[in-house]
């Protein structure tokens, strides 16, 4: 098992443009994770950019990867301008195409600053919480399944009950999360390691308002896309508040957002996603 996340987003430089993951999660269905494939992927375009750091991520997840195989990255430089760069990235596997993104990337310059607010009320602090790990052994579910140390992300549900629980709730959700291990001082590395991290409990939003959970057998669950937006500078090891809702579900589709703060209340990263929440009969 891995220690740190930092080596699971290494990856290595194969040929001009052209990378390879070290490295990749232990999964129980062998069915590769998204967040890992989000990570290694802006990873990857970032070591074909100098001096400048991302600041959004567009992507779509196309096939099932095996977590079983290496997952080459393929970096086409389409522009270098004067502020901007943007790189497309397409993630395969056995020659298959299993994921691409496009990533924008910006010099530092100053300019207007608002941000909304974090919300108000009592929030518990973390350290307060269990985390999923602790919450799936609580509600009698295999830890096989929901073991987060694979995941080097240490998650609290506000509520614990959003995160297994299979009552009709309101579509919002509120998680503390940061990474296992102190990471380094490079900025990258922290976009990159939340990138990675903000997959892990997106989609559960849009099943709340339905009686099933995200982990309940007769539902098939799959990123469909993810969309990631970089605001203001943090620290992906230190403890920050992933606030989500779901405004529709339809289709078998359930279509998410999400705003990152710090504990001080900084506005530092917005996330859109949509998946595949597909009940299969029994």
């Amino acid at each position: 098992m891995l220690d740190k996340l930092s080596k699971l987003l290494d990856v290595e430089e194969l040929d001009h443009n052209l990378f390879r993951s070290r490295h990749h999660v232990e999964n129980y269905r062998k069915i590769l994770f998204g967040g890992q494939v989000l990570g290694q992927a802006l990873m990857a375009a970032s070591r074909t950019v100098k001096d400048r750091l991302p600041h959004s991520l567009h992507a779509y997840f196309l096939r099932p990867g095996s977590s079983e195989l290496p997952v080459i990255y393929d970096v086409d430089p389409i522009r270098d301008g004067g502020s901007f760069t943007t790189r497309r990235v397409v993630a395969k596997q056995r020659g298959r195409a299993i994921f691409n993104m496009s990533a924008s990337f910006q010099i530092e310059e100053p300019g207007f600053d608002h941000q909304a607010a974090m919300p108000s009320g009592d929030i518990p602090e973390p350290e307060r919480l269990k985390n999923t790990q602790q919450l799936a052994a609580e509600a009698g579910l295999p830890t096989v399944q929901h073991d987060q140390r694979r995941y080097m992300v240490d998650f609290r549900p506000v509520d614990p009950h959003s995160y297994f629980n299979s009552e009709a709730r309101e579509a919002r959700c509120m998680f503390w999360f940061r990474v296992e291990g102190e990471m380094s001082d490079d900025p990258l590395e922290h976009r990159c390691a939340l990138s990675y991290a903000s997959d892990i409990a997106l989609l559960g939003t849009s099943l709340q308002p339905h009686p099933m959970s995200l982990f309940d057998p007769h539902l098939m669950p799959a990123s469909l896309d993810h969309a990631m937006w970089f605001h203001r500078k943090f620290r992906a090891d230190n403890w920050l508040l992933y606030v989500t809702d779901s405004p529709s579900a339809s289709g078998a589709r359930g279509f998410c957002r999400g705003q990152i703060f710090t504990r001080e209340g900084v506005l530092v990263a917005s996330t859109a996603q949509e998946g595949l929440i597909r009940q299969i009969k029994k």
